[in-house]
């Protein structure tokens, strides 16, 4: 017996493409967030989504339809009942997510599995607060989830093969293409992409060339679609440097200390895009 229908903690940019991905592809959700107002508004958003998708005739009005018909909003958590999988995709904050899945395990029956779509919260420490330690795992789906093929389906040290298996499935059937990870800080594509991020500063910052070379030599020689210093303005400084700190602390090793540099524009507020100037200027 397949998953047929999905809960997804949280309606924001990931709850919302996670919904999106599941209902165009035949499956049921149901979303749920703290306010209606949070809830009408990712609904919205994935109803926007679809209309871009139509525009560019790669669905038709009946699949928008479909899909649409399939999302069903809710404040409650009582709405849950019926979901074979529950999803958390709730901001980034331990505390809370821990609260959220204490909260879904003492109602949910005790066969449904429970998985976190963190990018950076350790899957064996949360799974550890659930009576279903076995039952629990992380699928980490990147931005934005309806256009990304990835997931990263990560296995707490207590997951048991059946979850690994249901999960493993239940996302090839969304059209993407998952790939398994153990549980270690950043997983596989960040604990790859940050250092490499906070490299490309090491090089700026020691003035081997200007930063529009430096992404460029990227974009051309490895066939990145931006460069990492582009990048790491559109993810955010604070996040990249955020990152890098929790390596620092979690493995104890030195190469992954933050550049100063990255520090230095973190602490004059340079964060990239979100406040017009970062590397570049916006």
């Amino acid at each position: 017996m397949g998953i047929t229908t999905v809960g997804i903690i949280g309606a924001g940019t990931m709850g919302n493409g996670i919904a999106q991905a599941c209902a165009v592809s035949s499956i049921k959700v149901v979303m749920v967030d703290i306010s209606e107002a949070a809830v009408a508004k990712g609904i919205a958003t994935v109803s926007g989504s679809l209309d871009r998708l139509l525009k560019k005739e790669k669905i038709t009005a009946d699949d928008k339809t479909a899909a649409m018909a399939r999302i069903q909003g809710s404040t409650s958590y009582d709405d849950l009942k019926g979901a074979q999988l529950v999803i958390e995709a709730a901001t980034e904050n331990h505390e809370l997510k821990v609260k959220i899945l204490k909260q879904l395990d003492a109602m949910l029956a005790p066969e449904v599995i429970i998985a976190s779509n963190t990018s950076s919260i350790s899957i064996t420490k949360l799974a550890a607060v659930t009576t279903r330690a076995d039952k629990f795992i992380g699928m980490h789906f990147f931005n934005p989830v309806p256009m990304m093929a990835l997931v990263e389906i990560i296995r707490g040290l207590q997951t048991s093969d059946a979850t690994h298996a249901a999960v493993h499935a239940m996302a090839t059937a969304l059209g993407k293409t998952p790939i398994t990870v153990k549980n270690a800080p950043g997983f596989v594509v960040n604990r790859i992409l940050v250092p490499m991020i906070n490299e490309a500063f090491f090089v700026l910052a020691e003035g081997l060339a200007t930063a529009e070379d430096i992404d460029a030599g990227m974009k051309l020689g490895c066939n990145q679609p931006i460069g990492p210093l582009a990048l790491a303005d559109m993810v955010g400084l604070d996040v990249c440097l955020a990152v890098m700190e929790v390596y620092l602390s979690e493995f104890g090793d030195s190469k992954y200390r933050a550049c100063p540099l990255l520090k230095e524009m973190v602490a004059a507020g340079r964060l990239g895009r979100k406040t017009g100037q970062g590397v570049y200027t916006y």
